[in-house]
């Protein structure tokens, strides 16, 4: 009997730990991405960016229009020319075509590198603001549950309404 009696009691000094320590954490999730995408400072920045692109848009375009034209009065007047002068202006189309092409590559990489630098600090501001309703509110842990994130079952406390409340909306 007293063997019984000290087993259970070592066992309750070993397991009274891990259910203490268990108690104390707590966990609370949101939806990241939801959270910026409703942030008012986003449609500013998706404006800047649309703008950048149809800036982009309207150059290629009228870039490509002036190689169109170039090859079809090329292509008209082949029949006239020497055959150099056809291959310099052979030449000359396939130089514009890689520009052309450069130039997309360079403005899809414009506009990705504008995205990143403009939503950045508001990936941060909302990092921020998570982290300073978290610590007030005593969650340990916050788990992002955005659609593709790792959390699986989100019971519990959601902070998204607290967070647009301390972030002004």
């Amino acid at each position: 009997m007293k063997t019984i009696k000290k087993s259970l009691l070592a066992l309750l000094l070993f397991v009274m730990p891990f259910g203490l320590a268990q108690a104390q954490s707590k966990v609370a999730h949101i939806e990241v991405q939801k959270l910026v995408s409703e942030m008012p400072e986003v449609i500013a920045a998706q404006k800047e960016i649309e703008k950048l692109q149809k800036t982009y848009e309207a150059d290629f375009e009228a870039s490509y229009k002036e190689f169109q034209t170039k090859m079809q009065n090329y292509a008209a007047d082949a029949e006239n020319q020497t055959e150099l002068i056809n291959q310099r202006r052979q030449t000359e189309l396939e130089t514009l075509r890689q520009n052309l092409e450069q130039f997309q590559q360079t403005a899809g990489q414009d506009i990705q590198k504008k995205q990143m630098d403009l939503m950045r600090p508001l990936y941060e501001k909302a990092r921020n603001a998570i982290e300073k309703v978290a610590g007030v509110q005593g969650y340990e842990y916050v788990l992002d549950s955005s659609n593709g994130g790792s959390v699986i079952i989100a019971k519990g406390k959601d902070l998204m309404a607290d967070v647009k409340k301390e972030l002004g909306f």
